[in-house]
Parts: C-alpha cells; structure tokens; sequence
C-alpha cells in the first residue's frame, strides 16, 4: 500500500498509546463529518494538513480517537492544528492510506491499537501513531520547508492577479442586498480560528452594545452568532454550513455562487421557499462578504475567525486563497481584526477607578457638610435625636 506525503513508517521508536474501541465514522469531509459523529466514536478521515478549525470541530464532537488517511501534518508548512488532538487526549493514527475510506464502513466498531486499525480482529489499516512528539518532530522539519510554500504561495497570488487584478480596482457587480451597510460598522463572522473566544471579547468589551454593528454570517458564522443571542442581518456563503434556524432567522440571504454562474446553495434555499441574492466570484465567501461590505460605503469592518495570517492562507490549501490575499489589500484601510477592536475599545469600568470615584463622591459630601450651616444643623438634631 503506498503512504501519502509525510508518512512516517511505524518503527521500534514510534509512539504507541493505549487502544481504543469504537463505532466508525467515515467521511472524506471533516467539517461534515464533525455534525454527525457522536462523542466517544472513531472519526476515520482523508485530510491532509488536518487544519486547527478542523481539529477543534473534532475535539469539539468528543471523538474518541482519529484515523487519517493522510498525514495530518505533510511537511509543507508549519501546519500547528493537529497537536491539539494529542492535547485533548485523543488518539491518532495518520498516513494509514486512501483504501481506508473504502475498507471500513460507516458504523463498524474498530480497534485502534498502536499504529494498527482493526476490525473483527483483522487489520485492515495501518499508518503512524502519533503524539505530542512525534508531531513536534514532523513540525521542526515543516518549519525548514516554510520558504518553498511561500514561494509557490506567491507564484498562485501572481497568476491571479494576471487573471483576476481588476478586482483591485474595478468595481466587482454586487447583488441588490436589502440592508444599508452605509457608515455602519459591520461584524464579519467565520467560524475559524479562535471565533468564539473573539466573540466573547468583543461582548465583554461592550463593543457589540454601544456600536452595535451590522451582524454578517459568513456560513456557520451566522449560528456563531445565534448562541451568543445576536440574529444575522446578513448571510453569506454556499449554505452547506448553515442551521434551517439562521437561514429562517430573518437575515438577507446572499448565496455564493462559481465564477459562471452556478450555485449549488441555491437549491436549498429554493426548496425552502426563501428569497436570496447570487454574488459569482472565484473567491472565498467571506471574501466577498467583506467585498460587499466595502463596496456598500461599510466604515469600519471588524473581522472573527477570518483569514489574517500566512499559515491561516496555506492551512485552507487552495489556489483561491489568492483572491483573499487581494481583498484584504483592497479593503485594508477598513478591516480591523477583532482582536485588535478589543484591545483599542474597552468601556470596562475599572475597580480601581470606581474606587476612585466613591472616595471622591465622599470627600466632596465631607467638604459640602462642613461648610455649610443648613446641614450642620440637620447632622446635630440627628445627633441630638439619638442620644
């Protein structure tokens, strides 16, 4: 059986862990797969450079162990998101080979043990048991690779540019949208990278009651928003990611549709009886969120979860991230992350300073009592009162 890229065969040294018995969920799509598995199952995946949003989706589904067809971490790029799972305590097994997804069926019950995958006492798999260290191992040769990645990164972004520049400068044909972004703050959500931790900064900030700025989706962003209790005002994306209950939330609905045309998310929507808007671009959904946001007069967008550094471009493995890469240049002058409106806006009343202001408020009433007769007189019938 040939091992993918970044396999490392099992030797005497490799890590072994304990074993693990479970039923098996089988998905090529990780992000699909995570909705459906249920805590304490086995995620068997084909996902190579297994992504930090990917991960924590799986830790999230309490998986109890992860079998990858691929290497979780090929060597391309420092690629950090799988060393959550030997964090979490969940056992992996990767480079195990593609006829993995064909040899187990959703809903057998395996054995991890070791490096080996077992069902019915027969090995059907086998790859790399991997922890902390072996990780660490496969990242310090990542890092050594970086300059090879980021040259290929940089030749993709110059082909688009050839292809697609006039998005610097043209103005890109933006659907009717029946929502005034105009000199409004406007909140982009992506359900990425430290989403809720930022949503949950920007709550505590105060920044979301005192600005409160046009709540955007970006697919599953629009339920990130529901359980913090904000509705959507707008939804953007294909629609594959999204709950029936934020679709019929009230937002605008804006699918993202292929370059051509085409727009898979439709027929859902269409068979929900809900109107929509089509944005084509060969883009990113969130790029054309923030596309739209900018080209509708937005004054300040505020990004959660979105793509802001070279390894987020790489770590979602795909030529169209070029396009990202140019609208963050064209929106630039307004796009903030929300890391950075946390640390700049924070309304918080510190103990200090409200200590501050009790000491004041009392040694001011102190002075107003001594200096004035009408209240020395009120304060000694109290007095007199008493005794």
């Amino acid at each position: 059986m040939l091992k993918p890229e970044g396999h490392r065969p099992n030797d005497n040294d490799a890590p072994t862990g304990p074993t693990v018995t479970g039923i098996a969920r089988v998905d090529k799509r990780t992000k699909d797969l995570a909705k459906r598995i249920e805590p304490g199952e086995i995620a068997v995946i084909d996902h190579v450079d297994l992504d930090t949003v990917a991960t924590e989706s799986l830790i999230a589904a309490g998986v109890a162990a992860v079998v990858n067809a691929s290497a979780c971490i090929s060597g391309r790029y420092p690629n950090a998101g799988p060393l959550l799972l030997p964090t979490a305590g969940v056992p992996v097994v990767d480079g195990v080979g593609a006829d993995v997804m064909t040899a187990i069926n959703d809903g057998d019950q395996i054995v991890v043990e070791g490096g080996r995958v077992l069902r019915d006492g027969r090995e059907v798999a086998s790859g790399t048991r991997q922890d902390m260290d072996s990780f660490e191992t496969v990242l310090k040769e990542a890092r050594s690779n970086m300059g090879d990645e980021l040259q290929r990164f940089a030749e993709n972004t110059l082909n688009y540019i050839q292809r697609e520049g006039h998005l610097l400068i043209d103005e890109p044909d933006i659907p009717d949208i029946p929502v005034d972004f105009r000199d409004r703050h406007v909140l982009v959500v992506v359900r990425g990278v430290d989403y809720k931790r930022d949503l949950d900064l920007l709550r505590r900030s105060g920044y979301l009651k005192e600005q409160r700025p046009l709540l955007v989706g970006v697919d599953g962003g629009a339920d990130a928003l529901l359980e913090m209790g904000h509705k959507p005002d707008v939804i953007v994306g294909d629609m594959d990611s999204v709950s029936p209950a934020a679709l019929r939330s009230g937002a605008a609905l804006v699918v993202h549709a292929y370059a051509d045309g085409r727009a898979p998310g439709a027929k859902l929507l269409d068979e929900m009886g809900l109107e929509y808007s089509v944005f084509a671009s060969t883009g990113t959904s969130e790029d054309i969120a923030m596309l739209a946001a900018f080209e509708r007069g937005a004054s300040l967008i505020v990004a959660v979860g979105t793509h802001s550094s070279m390894v987020d471009f790489l770590d979602k493995g795909r030529a169209g991230m070029a396009s990202t890469f140019l609208v963050r240049m064209k929106v630039g002058p307004i796009l903030v992350d929300a890391k950075g409106v946390n640390r700049l806006y924070d309304s918080r009343v510190r103990k200090r300073d409200l200590l501050l202001l009790v000491v004041a408020a009392a040694f001011t009433l102190a002075i107003i009592s001594y200096v004035s007769e009408p209240i020395r007189l009120v304060v000694r019938g109290l007095l007199l009162s008493v005794r």
